[in-house]
């Protein structure tokens, strides 16, 4: 009972966290201010940072406050399992290119928007799911992922506009560039997500331990992505360039996503943490509209978003999945 809890506990923060990081995360990339805008790359480096402190402050915890056995539990499962340990260069690699994705995206297209589109990461999920970790899906969980995709396709759907022909094409373009940012992320999220389960569900390893390892590699692909990108302007303008309150915020929120999502791998599924996700739509959509003021929703969307939120509780109607016996 005490681990159903926590399973739904983690998914209700999950969804809070997704929907306060989309809108925050739009908000500081769209908003106006003196001097250079922030990073996305260092802000991904920060954040990663930020995950690394929290788990070893967490495994800390676990070990009674002790520093002995906090350093012997790193150097025991990080210096002396070197294969282990990179394992999870693979999905790290390929969640740093998803955050700085992130980035891309929101820079292109409302939080609405976004949100939904993003949802497709569930299709890629499941496939993942069914491949790499044998998992069977119902006829309902199929039937919930096609409609998912018919709502998603509404929603990008083109919608008449009186706007004039040049930003018309100025805000077709930023779609284009914010929805392939958007499907590729998608992809790498599906993969890295189950990549990360099936190592977690098959060893007995601290999950925040685990998350050490995976913000360590995250670290190093962030500065390398970040030199080589925006290493011009880091000479610059320095690292923290651009840096405000919200800034931090969302990097805050990206840092806890981080957990949040280990959390609830660990004690749900990756199929699962995509359909709560989605229930943060809702907020994000009314949010975006009636305080950001940057969406103008017509009657197609609507029907999108009815279609996937539709599709969220069609996968539960399922009924509870057995047990899978590789869980750790």
């Amino acid at each position: 009972m005490a681990s159903a809890r926590l399973k739904y506990l983690s998914l209700g923060v999950l969804v809070f966290q997704t929907t306060s990081l989309v809108l925050t995360m739009r908000y500081s990339r769209t908003l106006q201010a003196e001097g250079p805008r922030y990073l996305a790359s260092s802000a991904v480096v920060v954040a990663e940072v930020m995950k690394i402190l929290a788990c070893v402050l967490l495994v800390f915890k676990e070990h009674s406050y002790s520093m002995r056995a906090l350093n012997s539990i790193l150097r025991q499962e990080i210096l002396h399992k070197p294969v282990e340990t990179l394992k999870l260069a693979i999905p790290s690699g390929i969640y740093t290119l998803q955050n700085n994705l992130l980035y891309v995206a929101l820079s292109n297209l409302d939080a609405a928007t976004y949100q939904v589109t993003y949802q497709l990461k569930i299709l890629t999920t499941a496939l993942f799911s069914v491949s790499m970790l044998g998992r069977r899906l119902g006829v309902y969980q199929w039937l919930s992922l096609l409609i998912l995709m018919a709502g998603v396709a509404l929603v990008q759907w083109p919608s008449e506009s009186a706007a004039a022909p040049e930003k018309e094409a100025r805000s077709a373009g930023s779609q284009f560039v914010g929805v392939t940012a958007v499907l590729v992320a998608c992809c790498s999220s599906g993969f890295a997500g189950v990549y990360f389960e099936k190592i977690l569900k098959e060893s007995k390893q601290s999950v925040w331990v685990r998350n050490i390892q995976l913000g360590m590699f995250g670290l190093v692909f962030g500065l390398f992505g970040m030199l080589a990108y925006d290493g011009e302007r880091v000479r610059e303008s320095g690292m923290f360039q651009g840096y405000n309150t919200i800034t931090w915020t969302v990097v805050a929120l990206q840092a806890l996503g981080g957990l949040v999502i280990a959390a609830v791998i660990k004690y749900a599924d990756n199929i699962l943490k995509g359909f709560a996700t989605s229930l943060s739509i809702i907020l994000s959509t009314l949010i975006s509209y009636f305080l950001l003021q940057d969406f103008d929703p017509s009657s197609v969307f609507f029907l999108g978003a009815v279609l996937v939120i539709t599709a969220t509780f069609l996968y539960g109607y399922e009924g509870k999945p057995p047990a899978n016996p590789s869980r750790a």
